[in-house]
């Protein structure tokens, strides 16, 4: 029988072989994935997790280098959080929105706590799509316009509003042709759209395009400016320093409110309870989910600044869920809190951010001749992978499928043989671990994706007639 040994090197058993097959079985006859061609999957049973760490039905070990999708903040069957859902199940398991339970009150007081100053109200809602919805739902409500504007690299969610204000070729085959949803270039300096050569004029440049794109659609029509702080999936970008506060100035200048898009980096992934902390940025909404609880029980919301809460004071706000603060979810939040404080959770993401995975990554730029870029912060970083450093040709297509994006498959193929689950989108590969991981776990697993790499190379620069500088 396969078998496991976890963190504390306590040796488990694993389900059967049988076990495995009725799995795969139940999986394949009745279980409609999200985002694939049915037929053309083959979904890898996972049998364990623990810490940064989760085995398939054979025993093979994966470090989970991408927080399954980015949400698994506190790793695997974190036994504080397990523990404050099992305690909250025995005594209130749900309630609805409408009364005052004690947890959901209590973590909406937690994060206005560690919000920006004015931000003293909590809207929960049942994940990060949901949260974009309700935020623009607020700013449209509250301003009484409709358009809002949004990044072509981006991702919002999957949700009518979500996802027409989403740049990601997942928009394409679900737009729902909302006419209030207009998009524009974000800065990546890498790739400018700008022609841009240093950060300072990437930002100046993007500035000045989405004020022409705010002018050309007209300031009194536009309810807000969504923005994911640091861009996620469409490439871990960090904003060019002073581009946020563009944007604030941009936006108080014609009575725009501002969305702070926090579904991904907030909760400590970038080493900061928001993201928007290590920008200085000041938005009027901020949008949460995954990190908040690690997605142990599905949790989103918005933190919603005075000025915008205050309109609802006498107005009654149209919407509502039905699991809204759901009391399992809170307690997970509200545990994730404690331990944050307890194990210095955004002081360790800092210091392993800038210790060991930034220098290790930047010295793949000198080593892979198909490592174009790195850039990141915290646990949170993207390796670009190239053809050519001289062109930047992407090592696959631009939203390649099929055989176009063999490459990075295997590149992907050769991290999962070496025990790492990797993050992917595209041309690039995330780093994205639990901010659990310990720091061998982080160089074992950093170690394994310089060796994939090996892999990538052999379709960049084939003819050796490039430098790698």
């Amino acid at each position: 029988m396969a078998q496991f040994t976890d963190r504390h090197g306590v040796t488990h058993p694993l389900p059967s072989a049988e076990a495995e097959a009725q799995v795969r079985a139940d999986d394949r006859a009745h279980v409609f994935h999200s985002w694939s061609a049915q037929a053309l999957i083959d979904p890898v049973p996972v049998a364990a997790g623990e810490g940064s760490t989760f085995w398939d039905y054979a025993g093979n070990e994966y470090l989970d280098f991408s927080s399954q999708l980015v949400n698994l903040n506190l790793g695997h069957q974190h036994p504080d959080l397990v523990a404050a859902i099992q305690r909250q199940a025995g005594r209130l398991a749900t309630i609805q929105p409408s009364v005052a339970n004690d947890v959901r009150g209590e973590l909406a007081r937690l994060i206005s706590e560690v919000a920006p100053a004015g931000f003293e109200k909590v809207f929960f809602t049942n994940g990060g799509a949901e949260a974009v919805e309700y935020a623009v739902r607020m700013a449209r409500q509250s301003t009484g316009r409709r358009k809002v504007l949004s990044m072509y690299r981006s991702y919002h969610g999957s949700t009518s509003t979500a996802i027409s204000l989403t740049g990601d070729p997942r928009r394409w085959a679900n737009d729902p042709g909302d006419n209030g949803a207009v998009r524009f270039f974000g800065p990546y300096l890498y790739r400018s759209p700008f022609h841009s050569e240093t950060p300072e004029q990437e930002a100046e440049r993007a500035l000045a395009h989405l004020e022409q794109t705010v002018l050309l659609e007209g300031p009194s029509t536009i309810a807000a400016i969504i923005i994911e702080t640091v861009v996620g999936t469409n490439g871990v970008i960090p904003p060019p320093p002073g581009y946020l506060q563009g944007v604030r100035e941009l936006c108080d200048r014609h009575g725009i409110l501002y969305i702070a898009d926090e579904v991904m980096v907030g909760f400590g992934r970038l080493g900061e309870w928001f993201g928007i902390d290590a920008f200085d940025a000041e938005p009027d909404l901020i949008t949460f989910a995954k990190g908040v609880n690690s997605g142990y029980v599905p949790l989103g919301g918005v933190v919603i600044s005075d000025r915008v809460a205050s309109h609802f004071d006498t107005v009654p706000f149209p919407g509502g869920l039905t699991y809204s603060g759901h009391p399992l979810a809170c307690a997970a939040g509200v545990a994730t809190f404690e331990v944050f404080r307890r194990d210095g959770i955004l002081e360790r993401v800092r210091d392993l951010g800038e210790r060991i995975v930034e220098p290790t990554l930047r010295s793949w730029v000198d080593t892979h001749p198909s490592v174009g870029e790195v850039r990141g912060r915290g646990l949170f970083w993207a390796v670009e992978l190239v053809r050519d450093k001289q062109t930047r040709e992407p090592l696959v297509p631009f939203n390649a499928t099929g055989a176009d994006a063999a490459p990075m498959g295997a590149f992907a193929a050769a991290a999962k043989k070496s025990g790492v689950w990797p993050f992917m989108h595209f041309n690039r590969t995330h780093i994205a671990p639990p901010l659990v991981i310990s720091e061998e776990e982080l160089v074992r697993g950093l170690s394994a994706i310089d060796e994939a790499l090996s892999v990538a190379d052999e379709y960049a620069d084939a003819a050796g007639e490039r430098t790698t500088a």
